[in-house]
């Protein structure tokens, strides 16, 4: 049975800031000594803060800007690369009234009447949740103020004070996350972290700022990042070392289920239940063309089921959509609506769906195949999965130089022999790897060097495959240093020019290209297949032509669907980061803005 927390929201203490800064007195809309008094009082803050990941993990705004999408979103990186971004109309990432929230609990939950263990373990998840808040503004902006305290609106000090260096936050964080590991208990109410979430996040942070730190050189810090790796690896390792968690027996199976309570691979889970008014229906925004579709580069990165690299077969450039599909790593049967995929209520197959903007590929992940609204918005999310914690110790051995074959095979080599579902699946060789390193992930991380190259672009292939359209790749490509790889146009499906196509995999033709200057039928004289059932007609050109319908990279002589053309350029290292509002600026002159943006 699921185990149901409450989550509630605190509206008198969860009140914006003015003009969003931290000028006002959260104990002037609540008295501390009235309400920090029993452990239900500090639950019940604390379930305020939670700020896990729900069906939106299947469909981030920002995931769209990155390689595994095309999008027609009104996002932020695309924004930024056409220009249209500056310190006048920045984002809306200078917020802080969650901090204040938060450092008003913290200066008042030692009233309670609780045992101190009781206090600390809520503190712990306070100051975790700090921790989080963090590390948000950190890669968005690398220096900011800290704050550990609510503010007195008189203290002009504090207040227009200029941002503390990206050290002494991180160092603040890493002091904030050892004290939530140190009191956070391990058992919790279903839908809240515990001590093993806690800790797998902390493996998360610690690699992300470990990573970034040695690939990015704007920081001058590259010697500093051993540090976070060997904390992002323990945190991982005793995680492993705890035996209390295993991979799910089928990957798909953590998308799609009513109940992911008791599984083993999930360490912290967002409950959905329509019963119980708490909805996740996530169909209309994913499973078409609905602002985002994947990429051809991320169909591309999945091995073939032999454990051989796609890019490495002749002519896989010119492989049409079911071609593609066969003999794939099988996680991305779980990930992509492939051939012979039927969509209910329909009983056939599914025909691909193509739009002038879209790939042509369709999203699985996160969609729930059933008519049944009440599963539909029940299903559960996966916020923290083992997998990771797998990856993270690979990743971060990898990057320090420490690894083993036996860390491997104890890490990616059980992914892999969940995908498989086989213990002959093709493990991945340190040896091998970096013998020959794959020359597509070569051009797209050249940052990467030294005796464990190979392996370490190997480790992040399975990252990207494992964790496809689970909105981490943002993250990813940002602590790589792989900023180029947000200026690319995603393309789609591959035709050779104009004709009839099969998209089911029954090899009878679904759909027909025809010359954008051609006309379309009418019903009752359009071509039928063997089938009897009528083609699906799309006028072809190059991008943006008039009178296409879908656009190919070379027009009527064919080649991939393109979804842009418009040179981008990603500036470095500008581009990692975003303005700060004029009007904190201008309130504030103290602050500087991140590099280079003015």
């Amino acid at each position: 049975m699921k185990k149901y927390c409450c989550i509630l929201c605190l509206g008198v203490l969860f009140l914006s800031c003015k003009k969003g800064f931290l000028d006002r007195y959260p104990h002037t809309e609540i008295s501390p000594q009235l309400y920090f008094n029993s452990e239900s009082d500090l639950a019940l803050y604390v379930n305020g803060l939670l700020d896990q990941p729900g069906t939106g993990l299947y469909a981030s705004g920002s995931e769209q800007a990155t390689d595994d999408y095309a999008t027609t979103g009104n996002v932020t990186m695309k924004n930024i690369l056409s220009g249209n971004i500056s310190a006048q109309n920045a984002p809306n990432g200078w917020s802080w009234g969650r901090l204040r929230t938060i450092n008003y609990f913290l200066q008042n939950y030692s009233k309670a009447q609780v045992a101190e263990d009781v206090k600390n373990h809520y503190a712990g998840l306070a100051r975790y949740y700090r921790a989080r808040f963090y590390l948000s503004k950190v890669k968005n902006y690398s220096d900011v103020p800290w704050y550990g305290e609510t503010l007195n609106p008189t203290d002009s000090v504090l207040l227009y004070k200029a941002s503390d260096p990206r050290t002494l936050i991180v160092d603040s964080i890493l002091a904030d996350m050892d004290f939530a590991i140190a009191n956070v208990k391990e058992k919790a109410p279903g839908g809240t972290p515990g001590l093993w979430a806690v800790k797998a996040m902390y493996a998360r942070m610690a690699l992300f700022e470990g990573t970034y730190r040695k690939y990015h050189p704007e920081l001058s810090l590259q010697n500093t990042a051993g540090k976070f790796l060997e904390i992002a690896r323990t945190q991982a390792g005793d995680v492993m070392a705890s035996k209390k968690f295993a991979l799910s027996a089928a990957y798909a199976d953590l998308f799609n289920s009513q109940d992911l309570s008791g599984n083993k691979e999930v360490l912290l889970n967002t409950v959905y239940d329509v019963n119980k008014g708490v909805s996740g229906s996530n169909n209309i925004g994913i499973g078409g063309n609905y602002e985002q579709s994947p990429s051809r580069d991320l169909v591309q990165t999945y091995l073939m089921k032999d454990g051989s690299r796609l890019t490495d077969h002749a002519g896989y450039q010119a492989l049409q959509f079911v071609e593609e599909f066969k003999d794939r790593d099988p996680r991305i049967y779980a990930t992509f609506m492939t051939p012979g995929f039927i969509k209910l209520p329909d009983t056939k197959p599914y025909i691909q769906e193509l739009s002038a903007s879209f790939t042509g590929y369709h999203q699985l992940k996160g969609y729930i195949n059933s008519t049944d609204n009440i599963i539909v918005g029940s299903v559960d999310v996966p916020a923290i999965r083992y997998a990771e914690v797998l990856l993270i110790y690979a990743e971060a051995a990898a990057e320090l130089g420490t690894i083993t074959q036996d860390d491997l095979d104890n890490s990616i080599g059980l992914l892999r022999k969940r995908a498989w579902n086989s213990d002959t699946a093709p493990l991945l060789s340190m040896a091998a790897a970096n013998a020959n390193p794959d020359p597509v992930l070569m051009t797209k991380y050249p940052d990467v060097s030294g005796a464990n190259k190979g392996l370490i672009l190997e480790i992040r292939r399975e990252k990207r495959v494992e964790f496809a359209l689970e909105g981490q790749r943002y993250d990813d490509l940002l602590r790589w240093h792989a900023g180029r790889e947000f200026a690319r146009y995603a393309e789609g499906l591959y035709f050779p020019g104009l004709g009839q196509y099969d998209l089911t995999g029954d090899d009878i033709p679904d759909i027909i290209l025809i010359s954008k200057s051609a006309t379309i039928p009418a019903e009752d004289a359009k071509i039928k297949n063997t089938l009897g059932v009528n083609l699906v007609y799309y006028k072809v050109g190059g991008y943006k032509e008039g009178g296409a319908t879908i656009y190919l990279k070379n027009g009527e002589s064919g080649g991939p669907v393109v979804t842009g053309v418009t040179p981008r350029t990603f500036i470095e290292p500008k581009y990692y980061y975003l303005p700060i509002p004029v009007l904190e600026t201008n309130q504030n002159p103290r602050l500087k803005q991140p590099f280079g943006w003015e």
